[in-house]
């Protein structure tokens, strides 16, 4: 019931943005134009070119530092390439800037259960578990990766 609450709350909240005080003075609503860094690291993302999206999100989040979806890509693309220091420093980042960060917790509890810090990784889940008011797909993915973990552990 409070995950209900909170929510309608939150679409309210949302509503009454999406109507504010531009809409109201006649303004428009457009979003600035998307980094074109951010933009190009997440088509080479996409591709699986990892190693070769790192400099384009260093450039995003110079031009945007606080844009934890810049940061979250950057850890997911170190993570990636193997680079795990650099990884959880900008995880660490992303979860500053907005800590039910979906994708940045998912990721992160990834990478603690591929150091082998299983509470690490459901602490991360429980963070999602709050953020994804009736479940997500982060939360899912994490949850059933945290079993197949558990299942091999079990099983060594």
């Amino acid at each position: 019931m409070a995950k209900l609450v909170r929510f309608l709350g939150l679409l309210a909240i949302g509503l009454a943005l999406a109507t504010g005080p531009a809409m109201a003075a006649g303004g428009s609503s457009k979003a600035a134009p998307p980094d074109p860094n951010y933009a190009k690291a997440r088509a080479l993302i996409d591709a699986g070119s990892y190693g070769d999206a790192i400099p384009f999100l260093e450039k995003a989040v110079t031009a945007n530092p606080k844009s934890a979806d810049a940061y979250n890509y950057l850890c997911y693309s170190h993570r990636k390439i193997g680079q795990i220091d650099a990884a959880l420093e900008n995880y660490r980042r992303a979860l500053e800037l907005q800590p039910k960060h979906l994708g940045a917790n998912e990721y992160l509890g990834e990478l603690y259960l591929e150091l082998g810090e299983l509470a690490k990784a459901e602490e991360r889940l429980d963070v999602l578990d709050d953020a994804c008011f009736f479940g997500c797909e982060e939360y899912s993915e994490l949850k059933e990766l945290i079993k197949d973990y558990k299942k091999r552990q079990g099983a060594s």
